[in-house]
């Protein structure tokens, strides 16, 4: 038993550097080799765990070789255009000039409701309002709107404005962050302060957010 805790955690922790190694990314965002990789990863860590007899070196040492492997193909496939094109193939127009593309759609074997889906997931559910759709390399799909159809923004009706950096969380769970407060430029006295003006402690926050210009949200924990 203590064997096979051992290898479990050996595994998991190189399973997790393996990972990072590779990139952030999403299951659905992730490129053809990526996810071959990711798979063959899964499967190969599970072996010596399976089967004690498997020395733990038979798990860790193909695991290795194929991030290695994963990584000297993402830096070729950077530096090669035409080899980034065969290993993850080019993203295909499957709308264009509001007009749909079957015979695209049949070569990808894309069905009407595989294409509904992926619409309905950029808010549309209407092609009609659709003037340029791509369906990328991992398999999303990226679209544009038709003028009549698309979110009126600031520029548009001529609003004027300054750019700024989102509320950052500087108080989770009852501890202060640190770097919330580098994020919003706010000192830990500032934040003390604004907590014991409202009648709180910091133990009693769950959630505060605080910005560059000192607007604050504060959430209590419930009890």
């Amino acid at each position: 038993m203590i064997i096979v805790l051992i290898r479990t955690v050996i595994l998991y922790i190189l399973v997790i550097i393996a990972i990072r190694i590779m990139g952030k990314r999403q299951i659905g965002e992730l490129q053809p080799s990526e996810l071959v990789v990711t798979i063959l990863v899964s499967n190969i860590a599970t072996l010596p765990l399976e089967d004690l007899n498997i020395p733990l070196v038979m798990g860790v040492l193909p695991v290795l070789s194929l991030v290695c492997f994963e990584v000297i193909m993402s830096w070729l496939t950077l530096h090669s255009k035409k080899l980034r094109s065969i290993v993850s193939g080019t993203p295909k127009v499957i709308i264009k000039d509001g007009k749909l593309d079957q015979n695209m759609l049949k070569e990808l074997r894309y069905s009407i409701d595989d294409l509904m889906t992926a619409l309905r997931g950029n808010d549309i559910f209407d092609i009609s309002e659709v003037q340029y759709a791509v369906v990328e390399t991992n398999g999303s799909v990226s679209v544009y709107e038709k003028y009549p159809y698309r979110n009126t923004s600031n520029e548009d009706i001529g609003a004027e404005g300054e750019n700024s950096d989102p509320p950052a969380v500087v108080i989770s769970d009852g501890k202060i962050s640190h770097q919330g407060l580098e994020q919003c430029g706010i000192c830990k006295a500032v934040i003390e302060s604004i907590v014991k003006r409202s009648g709180l402690k910091t133990e009693d926050i769950f959630l505060m957010l605080s910005d560059k210009n000192g607007k604050t949200t504060i959430i209590r924990k419930e009890k």
